[in-house]
């Protein structure tokens, strides 16, 4: 009898569910049929569903595919993915040291302790090919280096060292034409100058000499670094791109990045510059016309 009840039941509410109701519109002046809807339970069930489905799928669109994910609260920003990569990046390199480290602590106890090396995992391939080098000096490389001794003799410039020249006697060549918009000023830290110029000006060498540096920081952006002759060392800072590599050789007014706004310490496109000597910092603007 309880399970005939069930079952009674079941079809009286899937009766409910597919029972037919119109919707009716009237004229409320002549009371005239305007419009007229069967519906049924179930056909506003299925419609209300269909609908917040498509919402759902709608508003999971907007939030994958466009900037708005950036308002839901725990979505990282671009300055904390920013931050997120470089420090992935350090720690890589953390880890790179730490292996480094711990071999050459692993070498230096064996040393210690008298361990024979020559069979260690860390002597690699190349070190067998130096130990096999012959240093003896050749007939032919005796003769060679007795012909020079004989023809520098009477050579007083070899003798003399090549004095370096002083920074107030070298040509700079200007990184770029622009406003100074904020001097030299050693007290507050500020080691370089900053120069206004458009967004796709070309930052230029002002010295012939060597990339040391071609990286980009979080404060700083994109940054480059060139090691010139006479203990000379230029820094060019908040570029857009770079256009050298770290090793690669330069010439004064050679093309080696595009200004730009980059870095967390950057207002606006511009070029903040720094020359060192004899590894202090000195007024570029004391030895080189920007505008």
């Amino acid at each position: 009898m309880a399970m005939h009840k069930k079952i009674k039941r079941r079809k009286l509410l899937i009766n409910k569910l597919k029972h037919k109701y119109r919707l009716v519109f009237f004229n409320d002046k002549t009371f005239e049929e305007v419009w007229h809807l069967r519906l049924s339970l179930l056909n506003v069930l299925s419609a209300v569903g269909t609908i917040s489905l498509l919402l759902i799928l709608l508003v999971s669109a907007l939030i994958a595919f466009t900037p708005l994910k950036v308002l839901i609260p725990g979505y990282p920003d671009e300055k904390m993915r920013r931050g997120i990569v470089f420090n992935a990046l350090r720690l890589d390199s953390l880890e790179k040291q730490l292996r480094s480290r711990e071999k050459y602590d692993e070498a230096l106890n064996a040393v210690i302790s008298g361990k024979d090396l020559s069979n260690a995992e860390h002597k690699n391939d190349s070190a067998k090919v130096y130990k096999n080098i012959n240093f003896k000096k050749s007939e032919e490389d005796s003769l060679f280096r007795q012909k020079v001794e004989e023809a520098e003799q009477l050579n007083i410039s070899v003798s003399s060292s090549k004095k370096e020249s002083s920074i107030s006697e070298i040509h700079f060549f200007a990184p770029v034409k622009g406003i100074i918009t904020n001097g030299y000023n050693a007290r507050n830290n500020h080691f370089g100058i900053d120069i206004v110029g458009a967004s796709d000006d070309v930052i230029k060498a002002t010295l012939d000499g060597t990339v040391i540096m071609a990286t980009w920081t979080l404060e700083t952006g994109y940054v480059i670094q060139i090691q010139h002759h006479s203990n000379i060392v230029s820094l060019y800072k908040h570029n857009a791109s770079l256009l050298r590599k770290v090793g690669q050789q330069v010439k004064a007014g050679d093309a080696i990045a595009i200004m730009g706004n980059s870095g967390e310490l950057s207002t606006g496109p511009h070029l903040h510059f720094e020359l060192w000597y004899n590894g202090k910092p000195v007024n570029p603007a004391d030895y080189i016309v920007f505008n």
